[in-house]
Parts: C-alpha cells; sequence; structure tokens
C-alpha cells in the first residue's frame, strides 16, 4: 500500500482512476442488460426479450459509436478523448476485445435459455439432430419455394464483390473443382419472401431457421461445385452520419435527409459476424473486400439475429407464467376524469409518471385545446412518435380547425428519420406550420405550449417532460411530465419556441434551464450553491437521476464537490464516465444503476434538502451532446406536493436492493441481489403505488359522487 509521508495514512488515488471510458462503460452498461437474460429469478420469455435487447444495443454501438471511432481516426487517429487520455484506435481494440468476452457470454445465455425453451415445447434444431426424414422434408421445401427466389453470387477475377447490406445475413461458402481455383459463393439470406423459422415435421414446436436451411441446402445452388467450407455471416456499417456537415442548401431539407437515410445504407462495414469457421485466407479475403481488420471479425455459436426469439415469445403468449404480470398504466389520482384538463392544471400543476400512470391526461389535454375555441395556437417540439399518433391525430384536428399550430419536427432523430418525414408531411398537408429543427444541433427538448386568450387575458397551459409524445413507450419507459399554468414557466416556454422558429436559441432564462446556453452553466452553479453550503458548515447534498454522464465539465464540477464534502447520489442508468468512491477524490459521491422491466429514463435533478431544496425535471442527460449541441430543456418543480413525489421516486430507487446495481471504484458494478423477504424492487413498488392511489382515488370519487346524489334526493323530498 502506498502511504503519505509524515502521516501514515492511505495515500490518495491518482486523479485519473475517477474517470471511466465513455465506450467502455457503454459495455459495462450493456452487461447488465445481459445480466437480466442471464437471471433466473427473470420469466423465461422476459430473459428471451434481453437477450434481443442486449444485441439490438450491439448492433447500434457498432454502428454509431465504433463508426464515429472509426471516422475520428480518419481525422486524427492521435487525438485523445478528454478524460481517459486514449485515443480512437486505443478506445476501439479495447472495446472489441471486452465485445469479445461479452458475446462468449451471449452464446452461454443463449444456450441455457434455448434448454428451458425445449421444456416448454419449443426447439430450435440444425441439420445435425433431425431425422433423415425431415431433412428431404426439408429440401424439398427449399426446392420449391426457397431456390426461385434466391440470388447466388460467385466472386472471382471476371466477378466483383457484391454490396453486402447492413445487418443482412448471408451464406458464404468455398467452391472447389478439379480445373479451377477456389472461389467464394454469396448468397443472400434475409429478406420478408420466407419466414424465419421453418417448422420442422418431426413434432410440434420444432423448428429450423431459414437461414440454416439456406446453408444446407447450398449444393443444389452450386451443382457443379464441391462445397469445401461455409458459414452464415453478418456486416455492420457505420451509420454515424453528420447530417447538417453534408447539408447541400439545394434540396429542400426534408429531401435532404431522405438521401441520408439511403447514404447511411451503404457506408463502411465496421464488424462481421461468422456462424462457424471459414478458412482464414477466405476470412482474409473477404475482410479485405470489405476493409475490415480480423480483429473485426465476431465467430459466434448463437444464431447472428435474434428477432425471430419475437415470434418464439409469441407463439407461448397462452403460459402467462412464462412473462412477467401484465401491468396497466393507472389513473392519475390527481385528475378528475369529468373535468376540462385545462381547468385542472389552471388550479394545480399535475405530474404524470409513466408508465406507473397513464398518458391518457396529457393527450386529452391536447386534444381538448383541439377543439376549444379560446385556444389561439399550439406549439410543440416532437421527435419520436409512436405510429398510430393520437398527438399528431390531435394536431392536425387543432390546425383544421383555425388554429395556429406549429409544430418542430426533428428529422435527425436517428433511425427515426423516416417516420418523422412522414409525419411532417402529414402535418403540413393539414396546414400545421413545421420546422425541421436548427442548424448544427438536434431539438431534444419536450415541450408543449398551448396558448388561449380568455376574458382574463393570455393564459399558457406548459407541458414539460422527460421523454417523448409516445403512446407505446410511455408504457415502456418511465418518464416524467409536468402540466403547468404557471405564466413564469408559459412565458420562458414561449420564448424558447420562438427563438427555435427563427433557427436560434435563446442566452437567457430566470427558470427554466435550457441548452445550449442556459443549462450546463446553471447546473455548474447549483453544485457551487451546495459547495458553498458545505464550506460554511453546512451540508451540502447533490441528487441526480439520468441516463448518462460523461461531460468533462459536470464530471470536474462533481469530484470538486465530493472532495468538499458535499454528498452526492447518482443514479445513472447506462454511461457513466465518472467513479464513485475513488480515495481522495470522490468519496463522497455513489452511483447506482438499475436495470429492470422498464427503462429508466425519467432525468430528475434534486440539490439541497429541506425547504432550500430545489427540484427539476428535463429532457436533458448530463453529456456534452445534451448540454452544449442540443436544444433540451429542464423545468424546475415548485409544487411542494410533487417536490415530495419525487423525493419519495428517487429514495425508492435509490433503496432498491434486487434491480440495482453498485458501482465500484474500478468502474465495475456489483448486484444487489436480496430476493423474497425484504427485497425491494423499486419499480414493482412504484407500480404497486400507483394502483393503491388510484384505487384510493377512485373510492373518494365514488363517495363524492354517491354523496352528491343523496343530496339531490334530500332536496327533492323537501319540495
Amino acid at each position: 500500500m502506498v502511504t503519505e509521508p509524515h502521516t501514515g495514512l492511505p495515500a490518495p488515488a491518482p486523479a485519473d482512476s475517477c474517470f471511466e471510458n465513455r465506450e467502455l462503460s457503454w459495455l459495462r452498461f450493456n452487461e447488465r442488460v445481459l445480466e437480466e437474460a442471464e437471471d433466473t429469478r427473470v420469466p423465461l420469455c422476459e430473459r428471451l426479450n434481453f437477450l434481443s435487447i442486449f444485441q439490438s444495443n450491439l448492433d447500434e454501438f457498432f454502428m454509431v459509436r465504433i463508426g464515429s471511432l472509426h471516422d475520428q481516426m480518419l481525422l486524427d487517429k492521435d487525438a485523445r478523448e478528454n478524460k481517459t487520455n486514449m485515443t480512437p484506435g486505443q478506445q476501439i481494440d479495447a472495446a472489441l476485445a471486452r465485445v469479445h468476452r461479452l458475446c462468449g457470454r451471449r452464446d452461454a445465455a443463449y444456450a441455457a435459455l434455448m434448454q428451458l425453451l425445449e421444456e416448454q415445447g419449443v426447439t430450435i434444431v440444425n441439420f445435425h439432430n433431425i431425422s433423415r426424414e425431415s431433412e428431404k422434408y426439408l429440401e424439398d421445401i427449399f426446392r420449391r419455394e426457397f431456390m426461385p427466389l434466391l440470388s447466388t453470387f460467385i466472386i472471382g477475377k471476371k466477378q466483383s464483390f457484391p454490396f453486402l447490406a447492413n445487418k443482412d445475413i448471408y451464406a458464404i461458402c468455398v467452391l472447389a473443382t478439379k480445373a479451377e481455383k477456389k472461389k467464394v459463393g454469396i448468397i443472400p439470406c434475409s429478406g420478408s419472401v420466407f419466414p424465419r423459422l421453418i417448422p420442422v415435421p418431426e413434432r410440434a414446436g420444432c423448428y429450423i431457421l431459414a437461414e440454416e436451411l439456406i446453408l444446407h441446402c447450398l449444393p443444389m445452388l452450386f451443382p457443379r461445385y464441391r462445397i469445401t467450407s461455409k458459414t452464415l455471416a453478418r456486416i455492420t456499417r457505420n451509420a454515424d452520419i453528420d447530417a447538417d456537415s453534408i447539408y447541400d442548401e439545394d434540396l429542400n431539407y426534408r429531401d435532404h435527409m431522405e438521401e441520408v437515410i439511403k447514404l447511411r445504407r451503404r457506408l463502411c462495414p465496421v464488424r462481421m459476424e461468422l456462424s462457424r469457421a471459414l478458412d482464414i485466407e477466405v476470412v482474409q479475403t473477404l475482410c479485405s473486400q470489405l476493409q475490415l481488420d480480423m480483429k473485426q471479425v465476431f465467430e459466434y455459436d448463437s444464431p447472428l439475429d435474434l428477432d425471430f426469439l419475437g415470434q418464439v415469445r409469441d407463439s407461448l403468449r397462452a403460459h402467462s407464467e412464462l412473462f412477467y404480470a401484465p401491468r396497466h398504466p393507472q389513473d392519475s389520482p390527481d385528475v378528475d376524469p369529468d373535468r376540462p384538463m385545462m381547468d385542472q392544471i389552471a388550479e394545480k400543476d399535475i405530474l404524470l409518471h409513466y408508465p406507473y400512470q397513464s398518458i391518457r391526461p396529457f393527450l386529452r389535454m391536447l386534444a381538448e385545446a383541439a377543439r376549444d375555441p379560446a385556444v389561439v395556437s399550439i406549439k410543440m417540439t416532437l421527435y419520436r412518435l409512436a405510429r398510430d399518433s393520437k398527438v399528431v391525430e390531435s394536431l392536425v384536428e387543432a390546425a383544421e380547425n383555425g388554429k395556429q399550430v406549429d409544430v418542430l419536427v426533428e428529422l435527425k432523430a436517428r433511425f427515426d428519420e423516416a417516420n418523422n418525414i412522414a409525419w411532417s408531411r402529414q402535418l403540413e398537408q393539414a396546414g400545421c406550420h413545421v420546422i425541421y429543427g436548427i442548424s448544427g444541433m438536434k431539438v431534444h427538448s419536450k415541450l408543449c405550449i398551448i396558448t388561449r386568450k380568455t376574458g382574463d387575458g393570455v393564459q399558457y397551459i406548459t407541458q414539460i417532460g422527460t421523454g417523448n409524445y409516445n403512446e407505446k413507450t410511455s408504457r415502456l419507459y418511465t418518464d416524467l411530465s409536468l402540466m403547468t399554468a404557471r405564466p413564469e414557466l408559459g412565458a420562458e416556454a414561449a420564448a424558447v419556441f420562438a427563438a427555435l422558429t427563427l433557427g436560434e436559441t435563446v442566452d437567457h432564462t430566470q427558470h427554466l434551464l435550457v441548452a445550449p446556453h442556459c443549462l450546463q452553466n446553471k447546473l455548474l452553479d447549483l453544485i457551487d450553491d451546495e459547495i458553498s453550503k458545505v464550506k460554511n458548515g453546512g451540508r451540502g447534498l447533490v441528487r441526480v437521476k439520468i441516463n448518462s454522464l460523461s461531460s468533462k465539465a459536470l464530471i470536474d464540477k462533481l469530484i470538486e464537490a465530493s472532495r468538499a464534502g458535499v454528498r452526492i447520489e447518482m443514479i445513472v442508468r447506462g454511461i457513466c464516465c465518472l467513479r464513485g468512491g475513488v480515495p481522495g477524490w470522490t468519496e463522497n459521491l455513489h452511483v447506482i444503476s438499475v436495470v429492470g422491466r422498464y427503462l429508466e429514463h425519467s432525468r430528475i435533478y434534486i440539490f439541497g434538502e429541506g425547504d432550500a431544496a430545489r427540484y427539476y425535471i428535463g429532457s436533458a442527460d448530463w453529456m456534452t451532446r445534451n448540454t452544449l449541441r442540443r436544444v433540451e430543456v429542464a423545468t424546475p418543480v415548485y409544487d411542494t406536493a410533487l417536490q415530495q413525489r419525487l423525493e419519495k421516486i428517487f429514495a425508492v430507487m435509490w433503496h432498491d436492493n434486487r434491480q440495482a446495481r453498485d458501482q465500484q471504484p474500478d468502474g465495475t458494478y456489483v448486484r444487489r441481489m436480496p430476493n423474497g423477504e425484504g427485497a425491494l424492487a423499486c419499480q414493482d413498488w412504484l407500480y404497486d403505488e400507483a394502483c393503491r392511489m388510484a384505487a384510493q382515488a377512485a373510492r373518494q370519487a365514488q363517495q363524492q359522487r354517491e354523496a352528491r346524489a343523496a343530496a339531490r334526493r334530500r332536496g327533492g323530498a323537501l319540495q
């Protein structure tokens, strides 16, 4: 042990031991998702779902993060990131090494889950464990239904290498004849023309994957050749495009984004996955054609694409014990279903907590605004929407009713661009004024402003939330939505939107925290206030719930606060580039991560305690991109009852001992494992609490209705 001279006490750790690389931290998060697939306490079909999520997360990691690092290497291979001082190449090497280890665990988890599925009567087989009769049956299906629809490519001196689409599966084989040198055959296996799961006639619930059938039947496609080795392959391509940097001003911006979507499909490969070992010379040839390094090649024992697990889960719906118990968002006890929403919001602030509470009150507010003669305008920012969006329906209706409807549709919402382009067209056709974001940054805020003109003047009904206006994800993600008639918040929100319509951002706010100019600096000031309390002999406290932490400025300030004696409690679901508990640096800072049934998406910032505490909810994580390169909005929560609710939400999550993991000083996470008596699963507790509060409110409402009816009867009797 290293000790301080003269004192003999342990020396503080080096300052750089406080930092974690962003990419490696994200992989730690996906490892926590994989843990849910491995956890025997989670119902079987939900474990299958977590395994699928792990894979889709990993796909996006390669497309976006590894793709971005490759781009950085082309620009400046010696550049270093500002926390762990790693070059792009070092980050890629470290990430790939960790991915190889994680995929070994993924394969083991898949094998274990397949054994459990067999007990439920569902089996995924290959040609090594079916009878010859079944093999002949499947080969006949292949001749009739597959062969006419398949394309074949033979790669030789006169044949160019085909384009391999992102995330599609291909059968690849080595072809040989006596007269010719070895060639490579490639057959696309993906597509919607045939089902992914092919029933095997041996028994009900027995299937073979379509790509395995194609791989087995390759001799029928190449009758002149002898197949010496074969595999299935899947290519992942870079999807990280800076849409603004390639913007052609002669194009309509919406048309430009459609071109970006097309371009993304053809970006350079960043990973090749194989289902079997292939001749090393052939793998090297493929890498050469695809401009990949051998370290970017992954060989798996599990299928290359796990989307079919969704079909397996659907086939087992009748077995309720294999799934989480059904849950339904509850009615908010603060909302009277028999009164207009805007009248209720005018009386008091209302906070909805999804998915424990329903999104319906917000949708009802929007629908009422579309029809209310007093409503002059509706202004809204849209980032991701549901497929059949009730939000869009209300905005269209409002425009058709003659109201001014201004909608900022963020076309740069990654992987939702096509969906948002379609919605923008529908909104424009209805007469809405549609804005397509602003140059150089995404608009990620969740902001809705309804302006009413009454006899008392102008009234703002403002909604600010942490999550998208998406009815589907409101049942899957935890989010908070504040609806308020406070004029000070409405006026500032209106100013934010007015700046956006001019392609600008606000540079001053009094109440709201608004990136890029009025969020990070205000957060730093709020942390400084807690530092000052400690220096003046008091207690400092910072509590934060976010998805990710990577902003160097905020990390440095949190380290400073910890060293000053401020207690810092952080619930960070995903990326966390700061390590708590590091001696001499972050001893007063503790980080936990909660991964469970619902995706933790809400953001809560609390500074101080007691009557002096300040509470915020908002759309921004504590990342550089959110605080300095996006338009984000966080709102103060002034209502004391709602502040107490935020306190309770944070406290319940902080004391979770079932779904929470404690971050260690070395950046690893240790799961809190209690089960049975004494176990606290925060998501279960919050749902049960929502049910209890909704039932209590329903009983009170029924008693009030009965009391009113009794009063009317007494009045009639007196007459």
